[in-house]
């Protein structure tokens, strides 16, 4: 993206991305973007039966999708490459059941010239709670 989006225009933006998308990113389409520009994403979602483990909570493959595509929309809100993936991480730390609304927020904490470092947190709507968090490192030199 070579210039920066904010707000209601990067929500577009990003929502028109997975809307488009053939691939993988498809299973983002019940992911409301929220808002993002300058090394932020916000998203919101609700749990869906499709998205429950066998123990009837969100599954955490789900999760590390999430915490993937979530921290690359904040990457890609700055006037960047959106990279290549070199670690992910994520802390399982609460239950999210279905009808839960989930919140999502990622932040790039360091963009450097041929790395990124994003930080990612979901939390339940109603309480607060953090349900996970987790991260990304990003390989980004492609000029």
């Amino acid at each position: 993206m070579g210039t920066r989006k904010k707000g209601l225009e990067f929500a577009k933006h990003i929502k028109e991305i997975i809307t488009k998308a053939t691939g993988f990113e498809r299973h983002l389409e019940k992911v409301a973007i929220t808002g993002g520009g300058d090394g932020v994403c916000t998203a919101e979602f609700t749990v869906s039966k499709e998205l429950l483990n066998k123990g009837g909570t969100l599954h955490g493959g789900y999760t590390a999708t999430l915490v993937d595509m979530v921290t690359t929309y904040a990457l890609m809100s700055k006037p960047c490459h959106p990279g290549v993936s070199s670690s992910i991480n994520v802390s399982y730390l609460a239950a999210a059941r279905e009808g839960d609304v989930i919140e999502i927020a990622a932040k790039l904490q360091h963009g450097g010239r041929k790395m990124a470092y994003i930080d990612c947190v979901l939390k339940h709507k109603a309480s607060g709670k953090m349900i996970a968090k987790g991260g990304q490192t990003k390989y980004v030199d492609f000029v």
